[in-house]
């Protein structure tokens, strides 16, 4: 949520940058973008608790900034350019959930979390809650970024993709492991985000709910919908 603050900020910046891909198509970005983000979750699946698998993750972090620079480029060089359409808007939301399936899958069922059913779990709360801001948007004609945001989910996955290589290069092991139900998962910075991800997740799902429920009756009160068989039944 904090960081979708920063949106009219990160598009002030890029206009610069946008003058350079003036002739590219903005759907072409999000297709670029969709690859590489997928190849960064693979590269933290196949990563080994090694001075190798550090510097694989390193890899991965800097593939899913690049998928996420890309992803935050297409939508303002649509607007720029007069490009806008419905078809790319949700082209770039369907690929965004795919990519936060992806990342949260695989972190999990590295071997640094070792939970894939903890990893699917946190996904499909994940979507959940975006769920819940593009039905908000589809009924009552109005985006909802309330709740822990993509944007946010997906910086402090990549930050802890980096504290884990560091880790690794450095000597530190995990501290120790979950209690309960989770005594199997170590306590580490991506299992920590594989967590978040899945409170955050359902947090979103009940903000947004929450919120959008509000929204929806209010417009129900001022612009009712045409009630089936009304004309009829008032003849």
């Amino acid at each position: 949520m904090a960081l979708e603050k920063l949106r009219d900020t990160w598009e002030g910046i890029l206009n610069p940058i946008l003058e350079t891909f003036s002739n590219v198509k903005p759907s072409t970005i999000t297709w670029v973008a969709l690859p590489i983000g997928i190849l960064g979750g693979l590269a933290v699946l196949t990563s080994e608790d090694s001075i190798y698998g550090a510097n694989m993750l390193f890899g991965a972090g800097f593939l899913i900034i690049l998928a996420m620079a890309m992803d935050g480029l297409d939508g303002p060089l649509a607007r720029k350019y007069g490009n806008v359409s419905r078809w790319g808007d949700y082209l770039d939301h369907t690929f965004d959930r795919l990519l936060d399936a992806v990342w949260i899958i695989c972190i999990a069922g590295s071997v640094f979390v070792g939970d894939l059913t903890l990893g699917l779990a946190a996904a499909w709360l994940t979507l959940l809650g975006s769920y819940m801001g593009t039905q908000a948007q589809a009924v009552a004609g109005s985006r909802n970024y309330r709740g822990f945001s993509r944007a946010d989910r997906t910086i402090l996955s990549v930050v802890a993709i980096f504290l884990t290589g560091i880790f690794i290069h450095a000597g530190v092991g995990d501290f120790g492991n979950y209690p309960g139900v989770l005594d199997h998962i170590p306590i580490n910075p991506l299992s920590l985000v594989v967590l978040i991800s899945a409170f955050g997740g359902l947090w979103t799902f009940l903000v947004r709910f929450q919120q959008a429920k509000s929204e929806i009756m209010r417009i129900d009160i001022e612009d009712p919908l045409p009630q089936p068989n009304q004309s009829d039944s008032e003849e």
